[in-house]
């Protein structure tokens, strides 16, 4: 409720005018998608009328994208604290995670002895655009995965995750806040658990272990920087904070 003539803060989300409120409605599903912010849609809007060209094009129809994309790829470098050559554009953040699943047990394996099978250790409470994949490759047996459980507030013990490593595990893929319960995993102590206990193994691969952080509900939202987070690889996604759908980013570390 609001006095008379004073705007109510919920009418608006980060300077989004909310076409619903009139009706009485209010959105509050902010971790499955945002309204599009009104700046985000001024800045994309010459690239869906005027300035069409291919980016990849070397005439001047496709200069001004191309100028666009490293623009926008910048950005996100200075957004998530890292260099523009580790950010890696993708179509959603199904697909950035996939790429760093099947990129980082790829790159496992050439660092596992002949023959071995990669094994892979992840949260119970991931979203399925990880869970999925990992399943799907366990089916077909590209690799072995572990789930490690958290406990009554949704957290994840770094201690759990090293006792879950085994000589043959090459990745750690814990989401850094979660889209149901909003927890946030300390991501910087469970690769630092997890890497020292690949180390006490010994072996092939004992330090090539990756950690990759499914931070699309953080990022806009919440302090991510994965380099401060000893992350390889992190997912984030554009319209949970106010870009169009379609337009996802996966930091690799260089």
């Amino acid at each position: 409720p609001s006095r008379a003539g004073v705007k109510r803060k919920w009418e608006s989300g980060v300077g989004t005018p909310l076409p619903h409120v009139a009706q009485g409605k209010a959105y509050m599903d902010w971790n499955a998608t945002s309204p599009i912010f009104p700046e985000v849609a001024a800045a994309v809007a010459p690239f869906f009328a005027t300035e069409f060209g291919n980016p990849s094009s070397d005439h001047c129809f496709g200069a001004p994208s191309r100028a666009a994309v490293a623009v926008a790829r910048a950005q996100v470098a200075e957004l998530m604290g890292c260099e523009v050559g580790e950010v890696v554009f993708c179509g959603c953040g199904s697909e950035a995670d996939t790429m760093a699943i099947r990129s980082g047990v790829a790159l496992g394996c050439n660092s596992l002895a002949a023959g071995s099978t990669p094994h892979v250790i992840a949260s119970a409470i991931e979203h399925v655009a990880v869970s999925v994949c990992l399943d799907a490759m366990q089916a077909a047996g590209e690799l072995e995965v572990t789930y490690v459980s958290v406990d009554g507030e949704g957290r994840v013990d770094p201690a759990a995750v090293a006792a879950a490593v085994k000589a043959t595990t090459v990745l750690v893929s814990v989401m850094h806040s979660n889209n149901e319960v909003g927890t946030i995993q300390d991501i910087k102590a469970i690769a630092g658990a997890a890497r020292a206990a690949r180390r006490a193994l010994g072996g092939p691969g004992a330090e090539a272990l990756l950690v990759h952080t499914d931070a699309a509900q953080s990022v806009g939202k919440v302090p991510m920087k994965p380099k401060e987070m000893d992350a390889d690889l992190a997912t984030i996604v554009g319209h949970k904070f106010g870009a169009p759908k379609g337009i996802a980013a996966l930091y690799v570390r260089n």
